[in-house]
């Protein structure tokens, strides 16, 4: 029964980081696609998104499984629970991923008013944050799990710039207004990428401390 439930549990690992790298993809397509402006490569986002939704269903389907059938217990019932947490950031990542796309394409469609923001250091960062934590999970790394929740205030404060931006630019190009709201909300897109990217790591820290270091409190 405990070997069984190991290669359970060891099945589930490998389809979490399969999913994560899938969502990865995801967010460096979706940066690729704003610093381009480029609705190709935000059409295929859009049409994929079916492939995560799947993987993330069948994930928690087979976590609840295995807690129906082996009633786990200490660290193999972190682990799962855990993993439907981290499952279900994932799925979100790759909507945020996908709310980027929706918005470059109809950025796309509108005339070019002749100002663009620049998110290159915010996809950056958001993108660096989601690879660390998928990275403390598959090395149960405390420490860069924590750098992961420490670097979330710095996309807010980008976050924050683009709202002032946004707002600046509205006063000036009234006539530009959907425009401009759409690059802005791109923005609140990639803060939210990040915000699950420290959900990620944070369940990383209760996976192997057992430890809730949500809300701040670490």
């Amino acid at each position: 029964m405990t070997r069984h439930l190991q290669k359970e549990l060891e099945k589930i690992k490998k389809r979490i980081l399969s999913l994560g790298a899938l969502v990865e993809d995801r967010v460096r397509m979706a940066s690729q696609a704003i610093e381009q402006t480029d609705p190709g490569m935000a059409a295929r986002i859009v049409e994929t998104d079916w492939e995560i939704d799947e993987n993330e269903v069948e994930i928690e389907e087979e976590c609840l499984k295995i807690l129906a059938l082996h009633q786990p217990v200490a660290v193999d019932l972190r682990f799962l629970v855990a993993v439907i947490k981290i499952n279900n950031d994932l799925e979100r990542i790759a909507d945020e991923a996908m709310n980027i796309a929706e918005r470059v394409i109809s950025i796309a469609k509108r005339e070019d008013p002749g100002y663009r923001f620049d998110y290159v250091a915010m996809a950056s960062k958001s993108e660096n944050m989601l690879k660390k934590s998928l990275d403390a999970l598959v090395n149960l790394d405390v420490d860069l799990a924590f750098k992961v929740v420490m670097c979330d205030d710095e996309v807010d404060v980008m976050h924050r710039e683009a709202y002032q931006r946004t707002c600046r630019e509205m006063s000036h190009r009234p006539e530009a207004i959907k425009y401009l709201l759409n690059y802005y909300l791109i923005s609140r897109h990639l803060e939210r990428i990040a915000d699950h990217a420290t959900n990620i790591a944070e369940e990383v820290i209760y996976l192997v401390e057992g430890e809730i270091v949500r809300h701040g409190k670490f």
